[in-house]
């Protein structure tokens, strides 16, 4: 790298990162409540909801794949700028739809300004995620699984509150007017980053090849093959089946679904946080944190099935008991396999392939998520939540058996 990782300045500007992540978690949290449930009003079917989704999270996938070697190419700055400016242009674009547009019209504008904000939202997770591995010192496993998961977590518990504040902006204000104040508030974000972000931080002393971006080794390999699954087990029901049906099934209100759902990723957010002192931590800095991948993933699997068998039994358990304590645990289980996740990709990777490594992960992240709001679509429509939780306990099986194949030592950068 061209600065010293363990350097006054590396730390500042990752601090900068991080806060510029926060403040484009807020709207990215809010922006996909403002869609949902106003395109839901207008009486989109849950399949038509989900291809609202479609795109962002496609886009995703391949900005994950690109903007790692990018960021590795020409430093992580480049990649927060261009995050933040192209979601500032996706809330205004979709601040200008016209409600009297004809219904494939408005789709397809949507489907497009959603398909920026899906790459503005990896662009900007991708730089603050590889900035960490840049800052913490390469033998203090320990201090950077604390840091990995104080990153996500605060980034869930913001996301949530970001729920919180589209449900209600769209009550208070109405969906254009939630829209510009969310785009003017990002405006300011990045114009402080632009202000106050220097020097290089990410950037690889050697050009990468565009083909190195698929070298992978076969630890980083499994390892993004499970997250694919793992959040594919999470969007199947979660992107449409749980908002509709606490609205639709349940009668909840606008601000009462976006706030249910934030306090869940808050929640979630806060077990992401402290999940290094609930996992015993190895020597190496991988073989204990291997073992609770498996164990986690495993709980993670009999979960949804769980909950659907007690959706069955109305008699014994309340729909919307059941509903909320089974997403209550399914979101502290989730957490500690997402933050397990976070870390391993760092422990696996080098400091000089960061952002190609981490950048490939999120490519399958981002897949597992498109994976998961198509299902949630089709499973929604087709067999109500039930179908959904079934869904989810499959992806959530394979994503435990690709957990076990998980190497339990560090291997070379390159299969």
């Amino acid at each position: 790298m061209s600065v010293s990782p363990t350097a006054a300045g590396d730390i500042r500007r990752y601090a900068i990162v991080t806060a510029a992540y926060w403040g484009f978690t807020l709207t990215d949290g809010a922006l996909r409540m403002l869609v949902l449930l106003h395109f839901h009003t207008l009486g989109y079917t849950p399949f038509e909801l989900a291809l609202l989704f479609l795109l962002y999270e496609l886009a995703g996938m391949a900005t994950n794949l690109v903007g790692g070697w990018v960021g590795a190419r020409f430093g992580l700055k480049l990649t927060l700028h261009l995050g933040l400016a192209l979601q500032i242009v996706a809330l205004g674009m979709l601040a200008l739809l016209d409600p009297g547009w004809p219904g494939l019209v408005a789709v397809a504008y949507v489907v497009a300004a959603q398909g920026l904000a899906g790459i503005a939202k990896d662009l900007t997770k991708m730089s603050a995620k590889s900035a960490i591995k840049l800052v913490v010192p390469g033998e203090s496993a320990g201090l950077l699984f604390r840091w990995v998961a104080l990153l996500t977590g605060s980034k869930n518990a913001l996301k949530g509150v970001g729920f919180f504040l589209g449900g209600a902006l769209l009550g208070a204000v109405g969906f254009a007017m939630a829209l510009w104040i969310m785009a003017g508030a990002l405006g300011i974000v990045l114009l402080a980053v632009l202000a106050f972000l220097s020097g290089d931080l990410g950037r690889m002393k050697q050009k990468p090849a565009f083909a190195s971006l698929f070298a992978k080794s076969s630890a980083v390999n499994r390892l993004s093959a499970a997250r694919f699954f793992l959040f594919g087990a999470r969007d199947t029901w979660f992107v449409v089946g749980v908002p509709v049906f606490l609205y639709d099934v349940l009668g909840w209100s606008f601000t009462e679904v976006g706030g249910f759902l934030a306090l869940w990723v808050i929640g979630y957010g806060f077990v992401q946080a402290a999940a290094p002192a609930l996992v015993r931590r190895s020597g190496d800095g991988v073989s204990h944190e291997v073992s609770a991948a498996r164990l986690w993933a495993l709980l993670l699997a009999l979960l949804p099935a769980g909950i659907a068998y007690a959706l069955d039994r109305p008699d014994v358990l309340a729909p919307d008991l059941a509903i909320i304590l089974g997403l209550g645990l399914f979101g502290l289980v989730f957490a500690m396999n997402s933050a397990l996740h976070s870390y391993l990709i760092l422990a696996y990777t080098d400091r000089e392939r960061v952002a190609l490594d981490v950048g490939f992960y999120y490519m399958a992240n981002a897949g597992g998520r498109l994976l998961g709001t198509l299902l949630s679509g089709l499973a929604y429509q087709s067999h109500g939540i039930t179908g959904c939780l079934l869904a989810a306990a499959l992806l959530a099986a394979l994503s435990w058996l690709l957990a076990l194949r998980l190497p339990r030592n560090r291997q070379p950068a390159q299969a």
